[in-house]
């Protein structure tokens, strides 16, 4: 058997497996040293991680217990503790938050992805990218001048999670976007074909597919939207109490860290620092917890489909 150069003559079979080319040489060398070079950029990025770790929960220990996470007393008493006011707030505020970004994500992802034209499609894609790439303290200054002074709804729990939910939904957009935009032609084709309405396909056979996709980005929103400060520090007030209403002020996990390192406490029988390392350790362990929680429900969602729409 032979083969073809570029000047069309032909070398033979032999002289193309023994080839000793430079370039031939540098890939069978990159061949070779690639399985030891991966294992080494692994522990590079994984080592940081581990020390944070490790940093983080040696510095959260000598106030991390199961009493401190469930004590809601006002942490101005000397009883009282930040934590545990912090993870009500932190739940009050992504409850509302989520809910939000789901409703608008989830319409406008499919809206873009089934309805729009492609043109129009482009544009949209476009405004929301531009959404997910905007810093944060931007979209904090945007829900203070919205929601806090236009609205008059003040520093408040729901002026802090519609700012939230605005910095949530272009991940949950590109997301669900992306789900349908995925789902093979011939399967629309078909569906379309037998005469079901558009919407009779999207909740029937377009989302089932679409759902594992779609739970990852919510859930991987909800992990980024809980490390925020900025958007819910500029409007958001600090309260000593759990929040009653969607006008109460609110404490959250990442204002503790925020406060604690800003404002460390050296008072007898304080210790804020402590206090921001123990909230730093649980913003951690939720985050971990989410990805835990998604990948092994859409494991398992992935699961019960197979062979249906192959």
């Amino acid at each position: 058997m032979a083969t073809s150069t570029p000047t069309g003559s032909v070398l033979p079979r032999d002289e193309v497996l023994f080839d000793r080319s430079l370039r031939t040489r540098w890939r069978l060398g990159f061949d070779r040293w690639i399985g030891w070079l991966l294992p080494l950029l692994f522990l590079v990025a994984i080592v940081p991680i581990v020390d944070l770790v490790y940093f983080v929960v040696r510095a959260a220990y000598p106030v991390l217990s199961w009493g401190n996470l469930t004590n809601t007393q006002p942490y101005a008493n000397q009883n009282g503790n930040a934590v545990g006011l912090a993870l009500i707030g932190t739940f009050d505020l992504m409850a509302i938050a989520t809910a939000v970004a789901v409703l608008l994500g989830l319409f406008g992802g499919i809206a873009t992805a089934e309805f729009l034209s492609e043109r129009s499609a482009g544009w949209v894609r476009t405004s929301v990218n531009m959404l997910a790439g905007t810093p944060s303290v931007v979209v904090g200054y945007f829900g203070y001048f919205a929601f806090v002074l236009y609205f008059g709804w003040g520093l408040s729990l729901i002026a802090g999670a519609l700012t939230l939910s605005f910095f949530m939904v272009p991940y949950i957009f590109r997301t669900v976007d992306l789900a349908y935009t995925s789902i093979p032609r011939p399967i629309r084709e078909a569906a379309l074909g037998s005469g079901a309405r558009p919407y009779q396909y999207i909740l029937k056979v377009g989302t089932p597919i679409a759902f594992p996709q779609v739970l990852t980005g919510v859930f991987l929103a909800m992990a980024i939207g809980l490390g925020e400060t900025a958007p819910i520090v500029l409007t958001t007030l600090p309260s000593l109490l759990v929040p009653s209403s969607l006008n109460s002020g609110v404490t959250f996990l990442t204002y503790l860290i925020y406060d604690g390192f800003n404002h460390p406490s050296t008072g007898p029988g304080s210790n804020e620092l402590a206090k921001a390392f123990e909230a730093a350790f649980l913003v951690m362990m939720i985050v971990i917890a989410l990805n835990v929680v998604v990948r092994v429900f859409a494991a398992r969602y992935k699961k019960r489909l197979e062979g249906l729409y192959q």
